[in-house]
């Protein structure tokens, strides 16, 4: 299981590289971002650009931008590089096949029901058996990240993090491995790059100012990965796709003893 930071996916040479890189780790399942498309999609169309805590705010009309870019060119430039280095890949996003369902996420509101991220989604289902059916026959299946609201499935998906939405696909999977991609090594702590770092210890990274923005997502991300019965998960860059070793690996809290 591999998710694709989307800020890097505008860079031709560095997706190119990335879909080689995939070829001997077949079969695999892709979740991909897209932030820095949508951004410049929202700002070409007067649409306000603003993050909190690492999630984009996503008003409405947000949100159809969002639906446009993620399931539109930036799937088709995933799915057109991952078939040219030699994967037979297919794009879904998380409204195919009832693929993903998603409920208003905690924080879309605040005190007094006040918005604060707007339509954003987190996942409560993931249609397991539909990927693996892809799987099977040989398929890439490659995930836009968004998802209908379990509640009325309108007919805007919410905007569903990217990080997030591998957490719970991999989860979901029993995935042996989730390798969360992006331009950064790993996770850096007093400029060095940890090797290892233990779930428990993620909310700590976060509240000392370690790791913040994306960052503290992909931590949380990650955490959530193994709770929700994936294997392994990594942090990093390229390298991880050749080198077991690179990354940062997250490892799941041992339980107590009673």
């Amino acid at each position: 299981m591999v998710k694709l930071g989307g800020n890097e996916l505008d860079r031709p040479t560095w997706l190119e590289a990335c879909a080689h890189a995939l070829v001997p780790l077949d079969p695999v399942v892709v979740v991909h971002g897209g932030g820095r498309a949508v951004s410049a999609w929202s700002e070409r169309l007067g649409l306000p650009v603003e993050k909190r805590d690492g999630r984009r705010v996503t008003s409405p009309a947000v949100a159809e931008v969002v639906e446009l870019v993620l399931g539109g060119p930036v799937n088709r430039r995933v799915v057109a590089a991952l078939r040219a280095a030699g994967l037979d890949a297919v794009g879904l996003s998380g409204v195919d096949g009832g693929l993903l369902t998603a409920q208003p996420a905690g924080g879309a509101r605040g005190a007094g029901g006040a918005e604060v991220l707007g339509h954003v989604g987190e996942i409560v289902g993931v249609r397991a058996a539909l990927l693996e059916s892809f799987v099977l026959a040989g398929l890439t299946p490659v995930i836009a990240p968004m998802a209908p609201d379990a509640r009325d499935g309108s007919a805007t998906p919410l905007n569903v993090n990217a990080d997030e939405a591998a957490a719970a696909i991999a989860g979901a999977l029993r995935a042996d491995e989730v390798l969360f991609v992006s331009d950064v090594p790993g996770v850096q702590v007093d400029g060095l790059v940890e090797p290892v770092l233990d779930a428990g210890d993620v909310e700590s990274l976060i509240e000392i100012g370690a790791a913040s923005e994306g960052m503290a997502v992909k931590l949380r991300a990650a955490s959530a990965a193994l709770r929700a019965g994936a294997r392994a998960v990594r942090i990093g860059d390229l390298h991880m796709l050749a080198d077991p070793r690179a990354g940062t690996r997250i490892l799941a809290t041992a339980p107590q003893p009673a």
